[in-house]
Parts: structure tokens; sequence; C-alpha cells
């Protein structure tokens, strides 16, 4: 097992599996972990963020129940992305494609897949430097369709592969486009 060392070196880069067994001896932290092996801790959302988090997550749960098309996931879940960093989404969603052409092993552990669809929910103002940045990583690494909703400005920036961002206002209905067939929200009624 891999307690927290505060003493891990940068140079230190563990493997898939040592890093899946630090998280497992670590289970009260939220880790991440760069493609260059550098670990994140983030710290916990508060709790309006988690409750906004919530309602999210039944939203894409309610759609998928009536399409069948894939399966949702909340921060809990983490994934290997092909760059080989590793992330845990606020929302994600993975077509049932995508998730069956893994084996048992992989879906085990950090699923060596980028979901299709991710959502990251701003729970501190200081977020407007990195989930951007977070978001590119995940359209490089096959996200197909991403959104980062700012509460404190009252607005998502919508990303697609090979496009520019465009950002919405709450009071503005987001779709699922091609990638959740059907799927709307409007943010005003949530948040």
């Amino acid at each position: 097992m891999f307690p927290l060392n505060p003493t891990i070196r940068r140079d230190d880069c563990l493997t898939d599996d040592e890093f899946y067994a630090f998280c497992q001896a670590n289970p009260t932290l939220r880790i991440e972990r760069e493609a260059d092996g550098q670990i994140i801790f983030e710290m916990p959302t508060n709790t309006k963020t988690g409750l906004k988090n919530a309602d999210l997550i039944a939203e894409v749960v309610f759609w998928n129940r009536k399409t069948k098309l894939g399966l949702v996931a909340d921060s809990s879940a983490a994934f290997t992305l092909p760059d080989t960093s590793v992330r845990a989404p606020d929302v994600s969603w993975i077509s049932h494609e995508r998730w069956n052409a893994l084996s048992d092993l992989d879906q085990d552990k950090f699923a060596k897949v980028c979901p299709d669809f991710v959502i990251e929910l701003f729970f501190d103002t200081d977020e407007k430097y990195t989930l951007p940045k977070k978001m590119e990583k995940y359209l490089q690494n096959g996200v197909r369709l991403g959104w980062t909703i700012d509460p404190f400005t009252q607005q998502t920036t919508i990303y697609r592969p090979d496009s520019e961002s465009e950002v919405v206002s709450f009071a503005d209905v987001l779709t699922g486009e091609d990638i959740l067939p059907g799927f709307a929200l409007r943010l005003r009624d949530l948040l």
C-alpha cells in the first residue's frame, strides 16, 4: 500500500497500478494525475457545489435511463486518458460502445478510456484559470462535448473538438447535440 507520503519526489512517477494502489490507500482524498506523472490533490467541493453537482448528475442520469445509450459517472469515478493523465470529471458520460470495448480488468480500475461527454462545475472563482486548461486536455484526449459551468458569472462554456469554445448564459438551454441526442438542460431551473 502507498499511504500518503509527502516526501514523494516529482521525478518518482508511479505506474498505473501503483497509482491505483496509492488512491486505494488514501480513499478519503480526491486525487488526479497529470500526464507527466504529477499527482494533484483536490479539495472537496463545498456543500452548495455538491448539491448542484447532484442536480446535474440527476439530469444526465434521467436522460440516460430513457435512451439507454451509455453510462453516467460522478466525480468519484476516474478515467485514465490516452495521455496517461487520470481525471475524475464532476459528471461524465461514456457510450456503451466505448465502455464495452474495454477489458474487465480496465473496467475495474481507472478505465483506460476518455468519456464522450464531461461537465466540470466551478466551485471556486480561482478555477477560471484551471478548468479551461483541464477541458482542453479532455478534448485532446477524445472528449466529444464538454461544459464548464460557472455559477458565479452564470455562464457556461461549451467545448467541442476542432472548434472554438462558446460561452452561453444560464438563460440559454444547453443541448447534448449529437453526442447526447435529445438531452436538454436549462441551468436557470437547476442552479
